[in-house]
């Protein structure tokens, strides 16, 4: 995520001229050795550290991206926050509620602004369903499911890095990829007001990495260790507006890659968007209502922020395009002193729902989400 959200700062002025800001690339931190100082020949930065603390007290430094494990999030985020920086942060800030909820009091105490890193909401195909449905062209939303199946921790010899570990990466597939779900519930159909969840770990034991990793390492032969989060969580979700809303998540789907999207019911008709696809969305609409058919839409110039990377419809767009927007949106926020975009307190509801979530698959039961 470091690297995708450098090459975003990189780019964001080939997409979005108008901006009145050029970033500058002043330093990368890494405590592992060597790290730091190959991402800065690579990418530019003047500086490399191994301790993200000398950014505080750098006055060059205005703006910090953190892309640490999810443990960190906290200190990191409140710590920069409060010496003056505004901060992009990678979801799902913190390994609970009670995180993400310190890290957006500091940026509010501070008067910062900040970005998190909710990328799916950015996907012009996703802005286009949200204008159908707030709309009204799908008429009243009656149930959807959305689906979040990846297979990068499928593979047995997948190494116990932090992301497997309860005090360091939280929850697993609800902060990983639910909280993208999550999200993106809110954001094209409204308040969470109840959940219900069941959550399971399928590969229970994995082996320690011997040094320090970066993504999902393979690690075989060492000491094995117990995996201490979910592989797989299935939901149900009870809406204010009265809908409801499947959500499924697996980061050990064999055979899926990235299978991300989701499937919205009205009244009236119905839109669909799969991740992997993403330029495409497919809509049912008209007066029909049994045996109604369904067209492919191909997002263009006119849907979210098309028209700053293509010139014309069902030109691809890729998942780096997602981050320029987003970098584009933080930067736009720091020039105006308004949020735009996704920020800590979109960070604050996901991860509200995914503590109910958490206590749901413990007791059995359905969960108030806490306002």
């Amino acid at each position: 995520m470091g690297r995708a959200h450098t090459q975003a700062y990189a780019r964001v002025l080939h997409h979005f001229p108008q901006l009145p800001v050029r970033p500058e690339l002043v330093a990368v931190a890494d405590e592992a050795p060597g790290r730091a100082e190959e991402a800065a020949a690579q990418f530019g930065f003047a500086t490399a550290r191994r301790d993200w603390r000398e950014l505080a007290g750098d006055p060059q430094v205005q703006a910090v991206s953190i892309t640490a494990p999810n443990f960190l999030h906290r200190e990191i985020g409140v710590a920069l926050a409060q010496a003056g920086k505004h901060i992009w942060i990678e979801k799902p800030v913190g390994l609970t509620a009670d995180d993400a909820r310190a890290v957006a009091e500091a940026v509010k105490a501070a008067g910062v602004q900040s970005a998190v890193g909710f990328n799916y909401r950015n996907a012009p195909a996703v802005a286009a369903a949200r204008d159908l449905i707030t709309g009204g062209e799908l008429g009243t939303v009656t149930h959807a499911r959305f689906r979040l199946f990846s297979d990068y921790a499928a593979h047995p010899e997948g190494a116990l890095t932090w992301r497997y570990q309860r005090d360091r990466g939280g929850s697993g597939v609800l902060g990983d990829l639910a909280a993208h779900g999550v999200d993106l519930v809110w954001f094209l159909l409204g308040d969470i007001d109840a959940v219900v969840a069941d959550t399971a770990t399928f590969l229970t034991e994995r082996a320690r990495p011997t040094g320090a990793t970066a993504g999902h390492t393979r690690a075989a032969g060492g000491e094995m260790g117990p995996v201490e989060n979910e592989d797989y969580v299935s939901s149900l979700l009870r809406l204010a507006s009265g809908a409801r809303v499947v959500l499924e998540a697996s980061r050990v789907a064999v055979g899926e890659q990235n299978n991300y999207g989701f499937e919205v019911h009205g009244t009236r008709g119905a839109v669909f968007w799969d991740f992997r696809r993403m330029n495409e969305l497919a809509v049912s609409l008209g007066d029909a209502y049994q045996d109604q058919a369904v067209s492919t839409i191909y997002v263009g110039p006119g849907h979210g922020e098309y028209a700053a990377f293509q010139p014309g419809s069902a030109v691809a767009m890729g998942y780096d395009d997602l981050k320029v927007v987003e970098a584009y949106s933080f930067l736009r926020s720091i020039v105006e002193d308004i949020p735009h975009g996704t920020n800590l307190l979109d960070a604050v509801r996901a991860a509200t729902v995914l503590d109910a979530m958490t206590r749901s698959a413990e007791t059995g039961s359905w969960a108030a989400v806490s306002s």
